[in-house]
């Protein structure tokens, strides 16, 4: 799967994956922290998964910002800005009292801290280095470093919560965040030979309002929006209710933390298999499948017992769909228009999916305190992934002329 690859391009996807798997790892088991931070603070329900819903809003409005600071300034400055931001909101959050100090908190800080160390900077960067026909292959490879980081950190949060209470789990996590550190710094000087020869032709090469236009303009780019803001839905509305789904079916939270481990453990399987994939079929088709899948295995969930193998068993099942748009949509956004702007287009495509996320993070807390369970939610989620798999099948993925020059 790596052959053709140098051993620099190695080393920096390793380190793109290791500051994945810890952004994403802290994110994405946020979950676990909403029962005990209820029964510390007294915020409502709603409030809580609203202060989460405005923090998937701001990882997602992250991923461009910083994904044209990292075109512009380099991944080191980004990321190290990054870094900080997340372990100051992590440090910060046991000392909030309310709804409000909450948002300000794990809503903006960690939120857009972590999104400085994610997919727009990270895959942008990854794509400069390696040869177009491995990009597919590194997008999956750096993507399953989240996917794992969510089966590390899932157990190790909910471990750090019985034994030393949320608060001591949420400062191990701003401790955490710094190692991402050191790691940018390797992907810092693995990529500067490759900052050296954008600068050298970028005064041929279109500038980022006029590649902004043409995206802009260009309906397979939208389709790609459409259904990333269904992926977030979906994503952010299983990680954030997942743990109270569990508790409604009167399962204890060791389940909900297994569950989101298998989760991310399984993607690290079908990340790698996506990024292979898009090298052998083509990419729309891979989506296409991907998103009519989940609605599939969302259904037979709804059928099933609610029992700890049930639960384990939905995980696995879609845990292997869970990240594994990534490498094809971030590879199509290649495709169509060169990989020099890839960190803010793919940025864009990211805030498309976390103005999903912030729906399904909120809304799901919404269903729950007025249907008193998240029915309406699972058949929103079947409806949205079905409509996100045909919206796909239109996009074109011969790439544009008038990105041409910008491929590299």
């Amino acid at each position: 799967m790596t052959e053709g690859l140098s051993r620099k391009a190695l080393v920096l996807m390793v380190a793109a994956a290791a500051i994945l798997m810890i952004t994403m790892g802290i994110r994405q088991s946020m979950g676990l922290f909403i029962a005990p931070i209820i029964d510390t603070t007294h915020v409502g329900y709603a409030a809580m998964s609203f202060a989460l819903a405005v923090g998937q809003l701001m990882w997602g409005v992250a991923q461009p910002t910083f994904g044209a600071l990292a075109d512009r300034f380099g991944a080191f400055r980004t990321i190290l800005a990054g870094a900080l931001m997340m372990a100051v909101g992590s440090a910060l959050t046991p000392f909030a009292t309310n709804e409000f100090m909450l948002i300000g908190t794990i809503g903006m800080l960690t939120a857009a801290g972590a999104g400085a160390g994610s997919f727009g900077v990270i895959i942008g960067v990854v794509a400069q280095k390696v040869p177009a026909h491995k990009r597919s292959v590194a997008s999956g490879f750096v993507n399953a470093g989240g996917s794992l980081g969510q089966f590390v950190f899932a157990p190790l949060n909910q471990m750090l919560i019985s034994s030393i209470s949320w608060m001591g789990a949420m400062w191990a996590m701003a401790v955490a965040s710094l190692a991402t550190i050191p790691l940018a710094r390797v992907l810092s000087r693995s990529t500067e030979a490759s900052a050296a020869a954008a600068r050298q032709h970028a005064a041929s090469a279109l500038t980022m309002r006029e590649q902004l236009a043409i995206a802009a303009r260009d309906k397979s780019y939208w389709c790609l929006h459409a259904g990333f803001f269904t992926c977030g839905f979906h994503i952010a509305f299983l990680v954030t209710h997942l743990p109270g789904e569990v508790r409604l079916c009167s399962l204890p939270a060791a389940v909900a933390a297994s569950s989101i481990s298998i989760i991310g453990l399984a993607n690290v399987a079908g990340s790698l298999w996506a990024g292979w994939a898009g090298g052998v079929y083509r990419m729309k088709y891979l989506l296409f499948f991907n998103y009519l899948s989940r609605a599939v295995i969302v259904g037979l969930y709804l059928l099933a017992p609610k029992t700890p193998t049930t639960f384990y068993l939905f995980a696995a099942a879609l845990g292997f769909t869970w990240l594994a748009t990534v490498p094809p949509t971030a590879g199509l956004i290649g495709k169509l228009f060169g990989v020099r702007y890839l960190a803010t287009l793919f940025g864009l495509t990211t805030f498309t999916h976390q103005i999903g996320a912030f729906f399904g993070a909120w809304l799901g807390g919404i269903a729950l305190v007025r249907f008193g369970d998240y029915s309406w939610m699972w058949y929103a989620d079947m409806a949205l992934a079905t409509l996100a798999a045909f919206v796909n099948l239109p996009i074109r993925e011969a790439p544009l002329k008038a990105a041409v020059p910008q491929a590299a």
